[in-house]
């Protein structure tokens, strides 16, 4: 352990510093408060033992510099018989203990640093324990977190789940409804999805669902919610949209799947990769999340059944495919 022993007298801190030395420590010596302050900044010293009065800079001025700088290094003063209040005051002011000089014994200076080196060996110690225990906190938040986003997502495309998705529409359809608000949900799935399987595998099959998924989560909104709903079917939730502005977002989406470039699109029936897709809105289509699903779906199926690469929204007019 490092050790910084300070005192204006040379011979008293040479005598310290070498019983402290046989004691096995690190020993450096300073001959004033100020010496001592800047070889303290500069190393590492996890105790200090110092004469209290000395000139220019007092052994209590050094405790407060030292204790303000590194709470946890443990100060001893030196003082004589006529200075003991002065002990009491550096006590009060954090220091660890006190030596009475002329000194009774060596072997109390030994005793007394070596306490003190036990003391900031507790204090690293149970700082080291802290931060691990701090550490871990934090590694074991974000694991949890981690496996509560696993929880809600979907594990190929990483949108949400069916089940998120259905407790978030609910959630947002009661809001609209208490706050006089609209919310609107596109429903969606791949067109002729099973030719693709069956031309080029489930596993491009599964590439062209995640390539699907990144197009709809880089034109979304942070507030909307895309989700897979299953297969190759999907939703998106938009709060607070009217059915015109969902319209529009739906033909969108719906007009980048077409154009994108996806692996062996040229073997679709249509020449290309593509979307129906069925647009339901609140309150017009239904007052509650159930009510408002079944019409999109059904919306989605009126897409499919009128040529495909389409949207239908109801009332409105649909789209026609590019």
């Amino acid at each position: 352990m490092e050790l910084l022993v300070v005192d204006d007298e040379e011979t008293l801190r040479s005598v310290v510093s070498q019983v402290l030395s046989a004691d096995g420590f690190t020993v450096s010596e300073a001959a004033s408060g100020e010496e001592a302050l800047e070889a303290f900044r500069a190393g590492s010293h996890q105790l200090v033992i110092t004469d209290i009065r000395m000139s220019g800079m007092s052994g209590i001025e050094l405790l407060n510099e030292i204790k303000s700088h590194n709470p946890d290094t443990q100060v001893v003063i030196m003082t004589s018989h006529a200075s003991l209040d002065s002990a009491l005051t550096a006590l009060r002011a954090g220091a660890y203990d006190y030596l009475v000089k002329p000194f009774e014994s060596l072997d109390l200076i030994s005793a007394v640093a070596g306490r003190a080196a036990e003391k900031a060996r507790l204090v690293a110690q149970n700082r080291e324990l802290l931060e691990q225990l701090t550490r871990a906190n934090r590694e074991l938040q974000e694991a949890n977190q981690a496996l509560k986003e696993m929880a809600v997502r979907d594990g190929l495309t990483a949108l949400y789940n069916h089940r998120y998705f259905q407790e978030a529409f609910a959630q947002e359809v009661a809001r609209s409804k208490r706050f006089g608000k609209r919310c609107s949900l596109i429903f969606f799935d791949v067109d002729n999805f099973k030719h693709y399987n069956d031309t080029h595998g489930h596993p491009e099959g599964d590439r062209l669902l995640k390539g699907l998924a990144q197009i709809v989560m880089s034109h979304s909104r942070a507030c909307d919610i895309a989700a897979r709903y299953g297969g190759e079917e999907f939703v998106l939730l938009l709060p607070e949209t009217g059915k015109e502005g969902a319209v529009t977002a739906a033909e969108e989406m719906r007009a980048r799947v077409a154009e994108h470039p996806f692996a062996g699109r040229e073997t679709q029936p249509l020449g290309r990769v593509t979307v129906s897709v069925g647009v339901a809105s609140f309150p017009e289509d239904g007052s509650e999340a159930q009510a408002l699903l079944e019409c999109a779906d059904q919306l989605l199926y009126r897409a499919k059944n009128s040529g495909k690469n389409r949207v239908e929204a109801g009332g409105a007019t649909p789209s026609s495919p590019a």
